[in-house]
This record gives C-alpha cells, sequence and structure tokens, in this order.
C-alpha cells in the first residue's frame, strides 16, 4: 500500500480572506456539502473566534458534514481556542488548529513578544487545545522565514505537549520548491520527536510556485498532509490549488507514490459552486478546471487526439468532471426532476420553502431560455434572495433605453426593506445608466473596484454572470447576478452587493 497523502481543505477559511470572498453561512455549508462529495479529509470551515457569524457557520458544518474532519483555526489563546471547541462540539471529527508567528520579523514587529515568549504561548495553546480535542494542528505563522534551530526549538515542544499535526506555512509565499522540500526534511531530521506527528505544507502562490512547493515538501521533505482551496483561491495571489496538487499526485503516481481519497469527478463541479459562490471567476487556461483545459485547437493535436486521445491528453476529461452531455433541463421538467438535480449537483436547500422559490425560478428561466445546464441552475440557486430571510434591497424591473447617438436611460423598480421604490437615470451606457437608477435612491456612496461579465454557458442564449465588487470604508464585498439579459444581471450584482454592505457581520481576517 503507498502512503495517503491528507487533503487538508481550506476554502472556508483561508480563501475567504481574497478581498470581496466572504461567504454567509448557508453559502458555506453548501460548499461544505460539495467538499465532503468530493471526499476531502480535513475540512478548515472557518475561524469560529474571529465573528458570530463565522462561529456559526463552523457550528452548522460541524454538525452536519459526518465524513471529513472539521477543523476550526484559532491563535494560540484560551479564548480562541474555547471558541472553537465549543463550535466544533457536534462533529463526528473535530480538529482546533492553533497558530502563532515564528520568523524574527513577525515576532518583533507584529507580536512584539521575544522568543521566548512565543515559546511558551506555543506550548500552552496546543496543551489547552489538546484538552478540548483529541486532534490539534499547529502552525509557526511565516515558518518558512523563521530561524531552523527556534523553530526546530518549538515544533519539539508543541509535539511533546500533544500536537498530531505540524504545518509549515510559506506564509508569503517566499520560497522556492527544491529549498522548500529540504527545509521540511532537515526539520524532521532535526527534531527527535518529529515521528510522533504528521507533517503538513501550506504555501501561497505570490511567485507562482505553491503548487511546485507543496509537492516538493511532500516528496523532498516527506510531509503527508497538504493545505490547499478549490481553484486555488486565496489572500493576493492564493493559495495552492486543491485540483492541480491531487490531478498531479494522481497522474504521476509513479513519481510520488501516495494515494489520495478524493473523488476527482467532484473537482469540477466543486470549482464551479466556488466559482459561483464567490464571484471569482475561472480563467479559461487554468489547469484541471479551466473551460480551455482540455480544448485543442492547433490540427496536429486534434488529429491525434482522434487517433488516440492519450497522444495529448495525459488525464481524462471526465474523470475530473467534465461532462460531454450538459442539457439537464428544460420546461417540461418537473418539480421532482428538478429536486434530483439539485441533489446530484451537491445543493441542499435548507426548506421546502426555498426550493418552491428556485423551482419557480427554474421555471421562468426555462420560459426564457430552451436549455437550461447545469452552470444555470447553480447560478439559480446561489442567488441568495432565495435564502435570505431579511434582504435589504431586492430587484423587481427594470426598463431601459439604448439607440446609436441617445443617452441611454434606465428605469428600475427594487425593493428597499420590503417596500418597491423607483429610480431612474440616465448613464454611458444600459449597465451604467441602470446603476446609478439605483444609486439615484439609496446613495451609498460605494466605490466600484471591479465589474466583469462571463456567459454561464457557451451560446448567446446563455445566462450572463455579472460580479460587481464595491468598497466602503474599508470594507470589500462582491456582489453575483446571473440573468440572460446582462443589464438584469448587473442590476442583480449591484443589489447583492449593497445587502452584502448593509449587513454588520464583522470578519477578523487569520493569517497562516
Amino acid at each position: 500500500m503507498a502512503d495517503k497523502l491528507i487533503i487538508f481543505d481550506t476554502t472556508l477559511r483561508d480563501g475567504e480572506q481574497s478581498p470581496g470572498a466572504s461567504m454567509t453561512k448557508d453559502e458555506k455549508l453548501r460548499i461544505a456539502r460539495q467538499l465532503e462529495r468530493l471526499k476531502v479529509d480535513v475540512i478548515e470551515a472557518g475561524f469560529a473566534a474571529s465573528s458570530n457569524g463565522d462561529f456559526e457557520a463552523v457550528q452548522a458544518i460541524a454538525n452536519t458534514i459526518k465524513d471529513s474532519t472539521i477543523c476550526s483555526l484559532s491563535r494560540a489563546n484560551d479564548r480562541d481556542i474555547s471558541r472553537a471547541a465549543e463550535a466544533l462540539k457536534g462533529a463526528n471529527r473535530a480538529r482546533i488548529h492553533t497558530f502563532i508567528a515564528t520568523s524574527p520579523l513577525h515576532m518583533e514587529k507584529k507580536l512584539r513578544m521575544t522568543p521566548e515568549q512565543v515559546l511558551e504561548q506555543a506550548k500552552l495553546a496546543v496543551r489547552f487545545a489538546r484538552n478540548q480535542v483529541a486532534d490539534v494542528e499547529f502552525s509557526p505563522e511565516d515558518g518558512y522565514r523563521s530561524e531552523i534551530d527556534f523553530l526546530c526549538r518549538v515544533l519539539e515542544a508543541v509535539i511533546k505537549e500533544g500536537a498530531t499535526t505540524l504545518n509549515i506555512p510559506d506564509t508569503v509565499g517566499y520560497a522556492v520548491p527544491e529549498l522548500y522540500g529540504e527545509f521540511i526534511r532537515t526539520l524532521r531530521e532535526k527534531i527527535p520527536n518529529s515521528d510522533k506527528a504528521i507533517w503538513s505544507v501550506h504555501c501561497h502562490n505570490d511567485l507562482g510556485m505553491a503548487v511546485a512547493n507543496s509537492l516538493a515538501g511532500v516528496k523532498i521533505g516527506g510531509a503527508r498532509q497538504i493545505e490547499c482551496t478549490i481553484n486555488g483561491l486565496g489572500e493576493r495571489a492564493g493559495n495552492c490549488s486543491l485540483e492541480e496538487i491531487v490531478m498531479a499526485v494522481k497522474t504521476r503516481r509513479d513519481y510520488f507514490g501516495l494515494e489520495v481519497g478524493i473523488d476527482t469527478t467532484q473537482i469540477v463541479p466543486a470549482s464551479r459552486m466556488v466559482s459561483q459562490t464567490t464571484g471569482f471567476v475561472v480563467q479559461p487556461n487554468k489547469a484541471v478546471v479551466g473551460a480551455n483545459a482540455f480544448a485543442h485547437a492547433s490540427g496536429i493535436h486534434q488529429d491525434g487526439v482522434l487517433k488516440a486521445r492519450d497522444t495529448y491528453e495525459i488525464m481524462r476529461a471526465e474523470d475530473v468532471g467534465w461532462s460531454a452531455n450538459k442539457i439537464v433541463l428544460g420546461k417540461l421538467s418537473g418539480r421532482n426532476a428538478f429536486k434530483q438535480r439539485l441533489q446530484d449537483l451537491g445543493v441542499a436547500l435548507e426548506s421546502e420553502t426555498e426550493l418552491n422559490t428556485a423551482f419557480a425560478r427554474f421555471k421562468e428561466l426555462a420560459d426564457r431560455k430552451s436549455e437550461i445546464f447545469d452552470e444555470d441552475i447553480l447560478a439559480l440557486v446561489n442567488d441568495e434572495s432565495i435564502t435570505s430571510e431579511k434582504e435589504q434591497y431586492g430587484f423587481v424591473s427594470l426598463a431601459q433605453h439604448s439607440e446609436t447617438g441617445e443617452k441611454p436611460h434606465a428605469t428600475i423598480v427594487f425593493t428597499v426593506e420590503g417596500k418597491e421604490v423607483h429610480g431612474e437615470s440616465d448613464g454611458n451606457g444600459p449597465v451604467d445608466a441602470s446603476l446609478k437608477a439605483i444609486e439615484s435612491h439609496i446613495k451609498s456612496g460605494a466605490e466600484m473596484v471591479l465589474y466583469s461579465v462571463n456567459a454561464i454557458s457557451g451560446s448567446t442564449e446563455s445566462q450572463g454572470e455579472v460580479t460587481v465588487r464595491l468598497q466602503n470604508s474599508g470594507r470589500v464585498v462582491n456582489g453575483v447576478g446571473a440573468d440572460p439579459d446582462i443589464v438584469v444581471a448587473s442590476a442583480k450584482a449591484y443589489l447583492s452587493a449593497l445587502n452584502k454592505l448593509h449587513s454588520k457581520a464583522d470578519r477578523v481576517a487569520a493569517q497562516g
């Protein structure tokens, strides 16, 4: 039997630290269910102590997910650890992941603590966490830039206190593969009790080497856990990409000699769900999950693939969840067929009311669009107004006129706390006019920092999916809207972003 490589997914924690990528509890729970279908070993569900909203999300995931270990991040203090333990009470398998910085730069400038104080705090934190749960992970933040002798002291001490996993983060994406792999190996060789814990790697992608560094940590360093995210989502340039790690290890099993328990057919559905939930579009040439990942434009390549797929394909599209038959439902499809397709896609709505609302929107869409794709259904159920009971702003209707040589004009009807209001405005184009019509009433003062349009499927009949990112008073939020009419989709996305700005849920970004 080959060694098992543990896949630790931190999409819901570290991935959520991307500006604008914060998710609601229901969105997190939906993604957690998909991660369970993917058969991820460990799901880092959030940072329970950061806010009441994150606590509730971790708690809901811990109470719902049965097949994966559920983990919560915590700083190295009793309050954070207690909060994590409380949120994880309902989990079949719970893990507390505690961290403290160990690099000279972080200790001096950020923590303002001496190395001895950091060592003592790390020991106390792991000891306290070990009294709460049997499975404790410890991370020395900015571990790769730490002095190796001091880091060895810290790691040896926390193993003695009961840490079961040691994670060595390349917090700022500074590492290069060979050096990072040797760094992990040196730590394991120098620390006398290193065999008492599983070693883990957590690499950021600032220099585009997160996947390569993680694999070097495994192959050269002997790590047996990789921390990663769906689509490589994460702050700055992102994290190590789950789909790339998994397919690299499976495709090159001859080199790595490792087994992973992931159901690879669930990779593409997970990628789509995370992309549509966060509004972070997957680039077409992204490995494994990009739209072009299995496309062949060159005539020589096309000829080779037609004769024998393995001439130019090292893995099969269907093995990672791409499907040639994407059409699933139409306007004659019934409620049970719709409900079954939601289950097939890993979507579980919480109540009959939500299902009925989603089905009504599906029928409305089917009247306007003859072919309904999986992507359409995911976009439809990701509409927050289905699951949000107290939506501040809601879309009702839109009329706009644009003509060559004339100033575009839009009139919009939307709700504010359930009451209909009207707004109208001219603009540089129909989208600009529509969003200005909303602002003519709301006057949010928010700055738009991103506007993007993505076709959900491949034809001119496709729904347009619009992402709007707004910034106001230091908060950055994404709003996503989908509709066959791009202008309507834009208005829905803008109102979605305003709803998130209106929400007072605080999030304290953790680092690791």
